[in-house]
């Protein structure tokens, strides 16, 4: 089917034209013959790098053209803003009317109380689908305007953590939006037509590939497939070595995905002594300017440790690098320059990242409850379906490693030939249901029990299941709020002011209660109070206890035993023990807004960068709810705990002592260079304006002082010993020209 025989406008059709698509792949083809630019509901189940986002861009153009208002829901924050990028394409897309432009893209991912409605004036909303059920919970106006919902990864339905939140928000957005399209996008799941069936959509249901993928399994020195084999040449004693060296001698690229973040590091560490003898000169010129931004984006081992990878044309990735290491990682991957990324499953999931070869080295993950266990099919197909770029490889591959024969046959049986699992709605627990139930009253989707009954018929979950088996369920979150004092009344239940509050910050109702009631009895309020008040709550990550840390933190519990809301007694063990695991995290918390360095807390605490920011962007949200709730529930002294909440919900946003609030509020000043001004003498805006360009160079390095200048919008102050000039010297570090003169440093 060719793209200009599609019913779209022709601007549309000339700019995939001018983007050298000018071919559906048969998967789209049948999308379109199934009424996917007619408004019809479609749910693709497709392989990976089979165009299912084509099929979603389509629609979206066909729907904005006719005045429509499009919204695009992902599961993780990185592959919002990769779309949002990708989106921001169709700026030249002229499909509004004479004057009006192309469209309008917006995103929005965190800062759950805000209703975001300046986001209503784009034609494209990408958020995730946690800020998604908040704008529907702060009854966001322009909600009610959407005519295309875009779901991609819905298969997540089936996530214990995601799933519950994107079911309810998709059961809300078809009540909200009866007559708007839906359009699914998935990894082929086993029981597509039920999730087809919920949604009332078309099922577009492929292997299709665009890029021919092989899969096979590693034993004896060969990669063997059904009905071939490749010897792989020995080069190292380890298997993914030699078969990620094949892959560069052929021209291609590599993701190996292990099953632990130690693993990853350790095996692009070992595998880089190979990868480095076989980079060309130009090569190593471009990892050696990667290499700079990691060294000037980090603060500890790790980038040290990312930095000599990627030395080496090698890398590793997981959820403990910062934001910037992940990106500058995955841009080096994209430019063919870094030739082999190790990471954990995270890399899998969604985020655009085909190589030639994808080679899982282990197929086991760690269970808590059941130790190491075989990973679920849809996980390998994620994994699998990395493998072949459209386009750049002539085909794609996947490897298994096997240790013995019979390995290998389990392999095939459990992983190649088998198909994906079913998904299953997590909704039915109490946990999962609570939140929602709540944020459903308050928001009139549901004002009885009867009704609360009825929204459910509405869910997955009740797709699925008899929903006699979940009154229970409900009753018993029901009466927890009415205990807690969030919703009240018998036949018509009505939430209370506190239970409005709870639901539009957007945190659990046992959160909610937990805060309320620890704010009741704090007696010696201190930063830790409020800290460990808030790493009691199940909003909050918790960090393991490991055997050393038992004695070291119980000691640190008697000595500040009165700055806790309430201690268990220690017989009752895992109480005591769950208690401790909060102390750890609040201290780790402490640690980051007394400016511990990043690189003491990820060895203190043995996690990642990454985790530091993830605990305190999950703090900070927190700390604003205590802000909120601290004068609904002791209005008596509910000012003063609020505004100690307030300085240390700023301080946690920065990782800084009060002292540094102003400095680091300037954008571009993180903490430490904010501590090396403040220890200075340069410790507000105003001394930075007494200042002179050569004394804060000095400090924090000539580019950055330049920045700082412009962002405060001052005049820079010359320096008395060049003759009231700015030296060439440092014009030259600053503009990168000795020419320039004094009016190119003003704002």
């Amino acid at each position: 089917m060719k793209i200009e025989s599609l019913n779209l406008p022709d601007e549309v059709i000339r700019f995939y034209l001018d983007s050298g698509i000018e071919e559906l792949y048969p998967p789209q083809a049948e999308a379109i013959e199934k009424g996917l630019l007619d408004g019809n509901n479609i749910l693709a189940a497709i392989p990976t790098a089979s165009g299912k986002t084509l099929l979603a861009e389509l629609a979206m153009l066909k729907a904005i053209s006719g005045g429509g208002k499009v919204l695009y829901i992902v599961p993780l924050r990185a592959l919002a803003s990769e779309k949002f990028d990708r989106f921001r394409t169709f700026s030249s897309v002229l499909i509004k009317g004479p004057g009006n432009g192309g469209p309008r893209v917006g995103i929005s991912t965190g800062d759950f109380e805000s209703r975001d409605e300046w986001l209503g004036s784009n034609d494209i909303i990408v958020a995730t689908s946690e800020k998604t059920d908040s704008l529907l919970r702060n009854e966001t106006s322009w909600m009610q305007e959407i005519t295309t919902i875009v779901v991609d990864e819905v298969h997540l339905l089936d996530s214990a953590n995601r799933g519950p939140t994107l079911e309810i928000t998709i059961t809300k957005l078809m009540k909200l939006n009866p007559g708007c399209q839906i359009i699914a996008l998935s990894a082929t799941v086993g029981n597509a037509y039920e999730l087809a069936d919920w949604l009332k959509a078309k099922l577009v249901l492929s292997e299709w590939r665009p890029t021919d993928l092989h899969e096979g399994v590693y034993y004896g020195g060969n990669i063997n497939f059904r009905d071939s084999q490749k010897r792989i040449a020995p080069m190292s004693q380890d298997d993914a070595i030699n078969i990620l060296m094949d892959t560069l001698q052929e021209g291609g690229q590599c993701l190996v995905f292990e099953s632990s973040r130690k693993n990853s590091v350790s095996f692009a560490k070992r595998a880089g002594t190979k990868v480095s003898e076989v980079l060309d000169k130009p090569t190593r010129n471009s990892l050696d300017g990667i290499v700079e931004q990691i060294i000037e984006n980090g603060e500890t081992e790790t980038a040290n440790e990312l930095a000599q990878c990627v030395r080496s044309g090698t890398a590793f990735h997981h959820a403990g690098l910062n934001a910037a290491h992940r990106r500058l990682v995955e841009d080096g991957f994209r430019n063919n320059t870094i030739k082999v990324i190790c990471s954990t499953p995270t890399l899998a999931a969604g985020l655009n990242l085909p190589a030639r070869r994808v080679i899982i080295r282990s197929y086991r993950r760690f269970d808590p409850n059941y130790g190491m266990q075989p990973i679920p099919v849809l996980d390998y197909k994620q994994m699998a379906g990395r493998a072949g770029r459209p386009h750049l490889d002539p085909y794609g591959e996947s490897v298994l490693i096997a240790r013995s024969y019979d390995e290998m046959s389990t392999l095939f049986d459990k992983f190649i030939d088998a198909g994906s699992e079913d998904i299953w709605s997590k909704l039915g627990s109490e946990t999962a249901l609570r939140t929602h139930i709540l944020s459903t009253i308050v928001n009139g989707f549901a004002t009885t029990r009867d009704g609360l009954m009825e929204f459910i018929e509405g869910t997955f979950f009740a797709h699925q299941n008899d929903t006699w088996g979940i009154m229970e369920v409900v009753d018993e979150c029901i009466a927890f709020l009415k205990d807690n004092r969030m919703l009240e009344g018998d036949e018509v239940l009505m939430p209370t002011t506190l239970g409005r509050l709870v639901s539009t910050l957007y945190i659990d109702p046992m959160s909610g209660a937990l805060i309320a009631d620890g704010l009741k009895k704090a007696a010696n309020v201190t930063d830790l109070t409020l800290v460990h008040l808030i790493c009691m709550t199940p909003d909050m990550r918790q960090l393991y206890m490991r055997s050393n840390d038992y004695e070291v933190i119980n000691d640190f519990v008697i000595s500040h035993s009165e700055e806790f809301v309430e201690i268990p007694p220690r017989s009752r063990e895992l109480d005591y023990e769950w208690f401790l695991g909060e102390v750890k995290t609040a201290l780790l918390i402490l640690d980051w807004i007394n400016e511990r360095s990043l690189d003491q807390i990820t060895k203190k605490f043995n996690v990642g960068e990454g985790d530091v920011h993830a605990f305190a962007d999950i703090a900070v949200w927190l700390m604003h709810s205590v802000s909120r709730l601290a004068g609904l529930i002791v209005p008596e002294n509910g000012m003063d705990l609020a505004s100690r909440a307030i300085m240390l919900e700023k301080r946690i946003h920065y990782g800084a002592s009060s002292q540094l609030l102003e400095l680091v509020s300037i954008r571009g000043i993180g903490r430490v260079r904010a501590r090396k001004l403040y220890d200075n003498g340069l410790r507000t805006v105003e001394d930075i304006r007494r200042s002179n360009i050569d004394q804060v160079s000095a400090l924090i390095g000539p580019r950055t002082a330049a920045k700082l200048f412009e962002e405060i919008g001052l005049h820079l102050k010359l320096d008395s010993e060049s003759g009231g000039k700015v030296s060439s010297k440092t014009m030259s570090s600053l503009m990168g020209n000795e020419q320039s003169t004094f009016s190119d440093f003003e704002k």
